[in-house]
């Protein structure tokens, strides 16, 4: 009449969806899928070091660290931004480059939420939905 339940593995929110769950059905392996991603978020460079690409555990953790490295240096423009710019741009620019540096401190804290996860989850990590 009813179902058993099973364990499952669910991606928690911030999940990448360009990454399956590591208990996805018809997932060969989520860990393909999981690299392809934390590449896209690291520089270039970082495809052409074997160590990295053979390596998950290692290229979470480096994006981590690029990726904290970039909400850095968007904390430190939208700190100097009215004195860099001033005179630079005009001043109705200014809503424009706070914007930006908006919408990219959100990005980046998606970013960084979603390498976290990857990173937890690689090191063999349960997530379990919650009620």
């Amino acid at each position: 009449m009813f179902d058993e339940p099973r364990a499952v593995r669910h991606g928690p929110p911030g999940w990448p969806q360009e990454v399956p769950p590591p208990d996805a059905q018809d997932v060969e392996d989520w860990r393909v899928d999981a690299v392809a991603w934390l590449l896209d978020q690291a520089p270039p460079e970082y495809r052409t070091y074997p160590a990295v690409r053979h390596r998950p555990v290692l290229l979470a953790w480096l994006v981590q660290h690029h990726v904290a490295a970039q909400r850095d240096a968007v904390r430190r423009a939208t700190s100097t931004a009215r004195r860099d710019l001033a005179h630079r741009l005009p001043p109705e620019a200014a809503a424009g480059v706070f914007d930006v540096l908006e919408r990219e401190d959100l990005r980046l804290r998606r970013v960084a939420r979603a390498v976290d996860l990857l990173d937890q989850a690689l090191g063999r990590r349960r997530f379990v939905p919650r009620l």
